[in-house]
């Protein structure tokens, strides 16, 4: 009896033990079943439900969904505003080569996340369709353009590039926020004469501002000279009319008055052709 007890003990710990795996098995099952048929959708993201691969149209917003297992996946779009630095190379009216480099702030548009991923997939966007975009709208809208005019009117420039970039990538449910030519770039060739061109329109400026001065000095010294030309002739002409006022209030009465009046008494020693010379008082 003592044998047939101690074998039941035996096939029971044995069957427990494998109660036990069972359990065990069937838990773990269940968990990767589960953890299979939960997708998480982050915040500013639009996840696409596919089925055996292809989008079957729906769109899941941001949080916790439930899928099929191992038959259906989600793929996540952002849809927040992301940037984009694209190299761009260019020639300008004037057969000047330009390299840009151009930042573009964009967004996916939730609507459109199924076709983007259906079309182009999650992630490929911005190297088959907003990159390309980007560099056909430069070389349109440089073309038009001297390398002189893309410097001197660079707004203008880069808001025809957005326009003609909008255009492009909107029917795909690419939003551009924003666009910026972070740099233009020319030959050392053209740097160069730039820059002479720019010491010479200085240099010009100079001669033109010495020139001004002298013009202003030599003006000023005019006006300096006309003053006293006409000051001299105010004070000539003011003399002038004294003398002609004094003369005609003199008279033959007032005039021999001023003579007595200036008189010392004393007879002049030689007077006229007939004056009477006086050897009075010398010794001879």
């Amino acid at each position: 009896m003592s044998n047939n007890y101690t074998a039941a003990n035996r096939e029971y710990r044995k069957n427990k033990g494998k109660v036990i795996a069972l359990i065990v098995a069937i838990a773990a099952l269940a968990l990767v079943l589960l953890i299979a048929s939960l997708a998480y959708v982050p915040v500013g993201a639009t996840g696409v439900l596919k089925t055996f691969g292809a989008p079957n149209g729906k769109v899941l917003a941001n949080g916790l969904h439930f899928k099929a297992p191992f038959v259906q996946t989600v793929d996540t779009v952002s849809n927040q505003i992301q940037k984009l630095e694209v190299e761009a190379g260019a020639v300008s009216k004037d057969l000047q080569a330009v390299h840009s480099v151009i930042a573009v702030n964009y967004k996916v548009s939730p609507a459109s996340s199924v076709d983007i991923v259906r079309n182009l997939g999650a992630k490929l966007y911005e190297d088959k369709i907003l990159s390309p975009a980007v560099q056909e709208s430069v070389k349109s809208v440089t073309a038009k353009y001297t390398a002189e005019g893309l410097i001197t009117e660079r707004a203008k420039v880069g808001a025809e590039i957005a326009l003609g970039l909008e255009s492009k990538v909107t029917e795909y449910g690419i939003v551009v926020q924003e666009f910026n030519i972070v740099d233009f770039d020319f030959s050392e060739a053209f740097n160069r004469a730039i820059e002479e061109k720019q010491v010479a329109q200085q240099n010009l400026i100079r001669v033109k501002t010495e020139q001004e001065q002298e013009v202003v000095k030599a003006e000023a010294a005019a006006a300096a000279a006309k003053a006293r030309a006409e000051a001299i002739l105010t004070e000539a002409e003011a003399q002038a009319a004294a003398n002609r006022k004094l003369a005609d209030s003199l008279t033959a009465n007032l005039v021999e008055y001023e003579k007595i009046q200036k008189w010392d008494g004393k007879m002049p020693s030689v007077s006229g052709s007939n004056a009477i010379v006086d050897f009075r008082g010398v010794n001879p």
